[in-house]
């Protein structure tokens, strides 16, 4: 049975040269692996964590087909399971090895102003560094919150180690299907006091938001833009639609948590 894969690399001359050697050596030692960038069954990535989720964001339309496996020759790696230096095992144990399926669900974010769905591996944020955002935070139609700050994130279990984790969110261990929000430098004194505290949240809550300030604001979901100024209300749910890893070698959360700090 012929398998098809795609190598998606970071944008510099070390990723592309690993690419064109992982082509090479793949088809030289087992012909019945096909390089095919439309329709990949594997997509090996050959870069960092920004690598990865430009890759799934590439091929967000046929995640349940794809499964994702890295290389890391970027600044961080925390998805990625074998360095540049590995490489020799990695093609050893990719086309001689079987693997165990970790599976990863997505944010989903939607709005009022059009049908629209956007998605996200790690996180969704909205705010603004020039003006104090005010926003109301409903959680399943039930008033939460009134922020003041700079705005909120929104996160994965996945997300929890990126920004989330920059802004003095929770670490969440894997395995766990939550949400978690966190407020963005929230404003705090005798007239406006807010939970300021992360936020975990089973993964079946519905996150609302509105507020006169979203026409402030500016948004993103992982590494992307999103224009949420014409935007009246702000959906995010967890998604049905989940990233799918091979994991070709023993995985060990722990262990990466360690190399982040």
């Amino acid at each position: 049975m012929k398998l098809k894969y795609s190598i998606f690399p970071r944008d510099d001359q070390c990723s592309y040269d690993l690419k064109e050697m992982l082509k090479t050596n793949i088809s030289l030692l087992d012909p019945t692996w096909v390089y095919e960038e439309e329709k990949p069954d594997f997509v090996i990535c050959v870069g960092g964590d920004g690598t990865l989720l430009r890759a799934i964001h590439k091929y967000i339309d046929r995640l349940n087909e794809i499964l994702f496996v890295a290389v890391h020759t970027g600044t961080l790696g925390f998805f990625t399971d074998y360095t540049a230096e590995e490489v020799d095992d990695f093609i050893y144990d990719l086309l001689h090895k079987s693997y165990q399926i970790q599976t990863s669900r997505l944010l989903e974010v939607s709005s009022d102003l059009n049908d629209d769905v956007y998605y996200a591996l790690n996180e969704f944020r909205m705010g603004s560094f020039i003006k104090t955002i005010y926003l109301n935070v409903y959680i399943d139609g039930e008033i939460f919150e009134h922020t003041a700050g700079s705005g909120i994130c929104i996160c994965t279990q996945a997300g929890s180690t990126a920004a989330n984790r920059a802004l003095g969110g929770a670490v969440i261990d894997d395995g766990l299907q939550v949400l978690e929000l966190t407020e963005i430098m929230p404003v705090s004194h005798k007239r406006h006091h807010s939970l300021k505290n992360p936020y975990i949240m089973k993964p079946d809550r519905i996150v609302t938001i509105t507020g006169t300030s979203l026409k402030d604001c500016q948004g993103s979901y992982d590494h992307l833009e999103l224009d949420v100024k014409k935007m009246n209300c702000i959906t995010i749910t967890s998604s049905h639609k989940t990233v799918r890893f091979a994991r070709l070698k023993p995985y060990s959360y722990l262990k990466r948590l360690k190399n982040l700090y």
